[in-house]
C-alpha cells in the first residue's frame, strides 16, 4: 500500500506540472494575444496618430493656404480700395477741372461778347466819325469854294491846291516898285477888301510868300522878298486879321512867275502870293507854289 502510494505520487506530480505548463502556455498565449492586441492597438493608434498628423498637416497646409489666400485677398482688397480712392480722387479732380473749364469757358464767352460789343461800338463810332469827317470836309471844301469865288472877284488870280487856295498879288493887283517893299494907296484898298473876306472865315492858316525879279544877288533879293511879305502881313493884321497862324517867307528871285528880263516880266515877278490853308481838317505844310509861266 505504501508502494502504491509512492507510485501514485509521481503521477500526480506529472499532472500538476502539465497543468503548470498548460497554465504557462495559456499565460504565454494570453500574453501573446494581449501583446498582439496591444500591438494591433498600438499600430492602430500609430496609424490614427499618423492619420491625425497627416490631417493636421493637411489642415495646417489648408490653413496656410487659406492664410495666404486671405493675405492675397486682403492685399487685393487694399489695392482695390487704393484704386477706388485714386479713382475717386481722379473723379473729384476731373469734376473740379470740368467746373474750372466751364467757368473759364463762361468767362471767355463773356470776354468775347464784351469784345464783340466793344468792336461793334468802335465800328459804329468809327463810321460815325468818318461820316462826321466827310461832312466836315464837304463843309470846308464848300467854304474854300466860296473863298475862291469871292477872292477871285477881288484879285482875279486864284488857284486851288491840294492844301487850300493861293492868291497871286502881281502887277495886275499889287504893284511893287523896283527895289521897294511899300504899298501904294490903291494896293491898300485891295488888301482891305481881302482882309474883309478873311475876317468872315475861320479855321484857316495864312502863308504870305514874297518874290522879286532877277536883278540883284540871291541874298539881297531874298531879304527884299521877305520885306514885301511882311509888309502885306502887317497890313492885314492892322486891318483886323488875327496874326495867329499867319507866317511869312521870302523866296527872292528863285521862283519867277514868268521867264524873261523884259520890264513887263520883271514887274510880274515882283509879287506876293497869299496861301490859305484849312487848319480844321489838319492840313500841314505849305501850299504849292506856282510854276513858271502860270
Amino acid at each position: 500500500m505504501l508502494q502504491l502510494g509512492l507510485d501514485q505520487e509521481p503521477r500526480n506530480g506529472s499532472r500538476g506540472s502539465t497543468r503548470i505548463l498548460l497554465s504557462l502556455a495559456l499565460v504565454l498565449v494570453l500574453t501573446a494575444v494581449v501583446g498582439y492586441q496591444q500591438y494591433q492597438s498600438s499600430r492602430r493608434v500609430e496609424q490614427q496618430v499618423a492619420l491625425m498628423q497627416e490631417q493636421v498637416r493637411a489642415s495646417s497646409q489648408k490653413a496656410h493656404e487659406a492664410a495666404e489666400m486671405s493675405r492675397s485677398a486682403q492685399a487685393e482688397a487694399a489695392r482695390a480700395e487704393q484704386n477706388a480712392r485714386v479713382a475717386a480722387l481722379g473723379r473729384m479732380q476731373a469734376e473740379e477741372a470740368g467746373a474750372q473749364a466751364a467757368q473759364q469757358a463762361e468767362q471767355s464767352r463773356q470776354v468775347a461778347e464784351a469784345a464783340t460789343a466793344e468792336a461793334q461800338a468802335a465800328t459804329a463810332e468809327a463810321q460815325a466819325a468818318r461820316r462826321e469827317a466827310d461832312q466836315l470836309r464837304q463843309r470846308r471844301e464848300a467854304e474854300l469854294d466860296r473863298l475862291q469865288k469871292t477872292l477871285g472877284k477881288i484879285v482875279g488870280d486864284t488857284e486851288r491846291t491840294p492844301l487850300g487856295l493861293v492868291m497871286t498879288l502881281g502887277s495886275d493887283s499889287v504893284k511893287f516898285d523896283f527895289d521897294k517893299a511899300t504899298l501904294r494907296p490903291e494896293d491898300r484898298e485891295l488888301l482891305s477888301r481881302i482882309a474883309g473876306v478873311l475876317l468872315t472865315t475861320y479855321g484857316f492858316r495864312i502863308q504870305i510868300f514874297g518874290y522879286t525879279d532877277d536883278i540883284g544877288s540871291e541874298e539881297y533879293n531874298r531879304t527884299l522878298s521877305e520885306r514885301r511879305a511882311k509888309t502885306v502881313r502887317d497890313y492885314l493884321v492892322d486891318a483886323g486879321v488875327s496874326p495867329e497862324g499867319m507866317t511869312t517867307k521870302g523866296f527872292g528871285k528863285s521862283s519867277p512867275r514868268v521867264d524873261g528880263d523884259s520890264p513887263s516880266a520883271r514887274a510880274k515877278n515882283r509879287r506876293v502870293e497869299i496861301g490859305i490853308i484849312d487848319s480844321v481838317i489838319g492840313f500841314q505844310g505849305e501850299v504849292a507854289q506856282k510854276t513858271p509861266n502860270q
